[in-house]
């Protein structure tokens, strides 16, 4: 999505008076709590898998987020070429593929652990990018703090799950390619049409997933009220709150802040779920941040010299 660009007043023409506190700070309000409400409602949604399932929670999540969605927006799908069309399709198919892994995952370890092996994939997109030299020192802060949180340098896996840890990285491998197609989809359609067509290929490609895995469990009423809870919570509240921050915010400090999902996620698991962080856990999550920020401002940098 393209963010304004600020044009410089002419000479001696007066400025607009300097933004308040309260409007600087109102997107980056926004972003923090799009984060938050993403994190509890996966906090929620783990809350869910005993009655549905893993599998049978995405399946919930992206067709009831893909029905608010559909409606609210009320895409045209007439007009557009295959491109577009292929764009649409790759697009559900990395968000449909991002949440099954991701949920499959946090069935098996801590929720701040997902997030910040998840993260490695935008990191690594970031960095391949990048080609700086620089990011060798992010990329090895990154590998750091992941073999703390996965107990590697102790002579084993340690505290994780070796196919929950798999499960994450091959998300963040998906959240990357969502990230690159996220983007050629909002240049091909108008306002959020295309995230709400490529949310409905997402639900149907993970209802015969859900279908086999919680059959009628589905079906009950309650499962389906939490269901849209989570939908609500960790697509439809925060995407919508991305949208609306991104239009007063640069695009680089919104990726800064998006690195603190993992920190956020940590502390949705120790309020909602339980799940304990020790100091080796948040030294391993900080580094990561500090990965992810990095590179970020490394980019950032290097394009204000291009």
């Amino acid at each position: 999505m393209a963010t304004a660009t600020p044009v410089a007043a002419a000479p001696g023409v007066a400025t607009a008076p300097v933004a308040t506190r309260a409007t600087r700070l109102g997107p980056v309000a926004l972003v923090v709590a799009g984060g938050l409400s993403v994190q509890f409602g996966s906090a929620v949604a783990v809350l869910l898998m005993p009655r549905a399932g893993a599998l049978g929670v995405v399946t919930l999540r992206l067709i009831l987020a893909a029905a608010v969605l559909l409606i609210a927006c009320r895409p045209k799908v007439r007009g557009y070429s295959r491109a577009d069309w292929g764009t649409v399709l790759a697009f559900g198919t990395a968000m449909s593929g991002m949440n099954i892994l991701f949920y499959l995952s946090a069935a098996r370890i801590p929720l701040g652990a997902a997030v910040t092996l998840e993260v490695l994939g935008p990191l690594a997109l970031s960095v391949l990018a990048s080609r700086r030299l620089v990011n060798l020192l992010w990329a090895g802060l990154a590998l750091a703090g992941v073999v703390l949180l996965s107990g590697l340098g102790s002579g084993g896996l340690g505290r994780l799950d070796p196919l929950g840890a798999g499960f994450a990285l091959a998300a963040g491998a998906m959240w990357a390619t969502y990230i690159v197609f996220s983007a050629r989809t909002g240049r091909r359609f108008p306002q959020a049409d295309g995230l709400a067509l490529a949310m409905g290929v997402g639900a149907v490609i993970s209802l015969p997933f859900g279908i086999v895995s919680a059959g009628d469990k589905l079906l009950v009423p309650s499962t389906i009220g939490l269901g849209l809870g989570v939908a609500l919570m960790s697509s439809v509240l925060p995407y919508t709150l991305e949208l609306l921050a991104l239009r007063r915010l640069p695009a680089p400090t919104f990726a800064i802040l998006m690195s603190l999902e993992p920190a956020i996620a940590a502390t949705a698991g120790f309020l909602v779920l339980d799940q304990s962080l020790g100091l080796t856990d948040a030294l391993a999550i900080a580094l990561v941040i500090a990965a992810s920020m990095g590179a970020v401002r490394t980019q950032v940098g290097r394009r204000a010299k291009s």
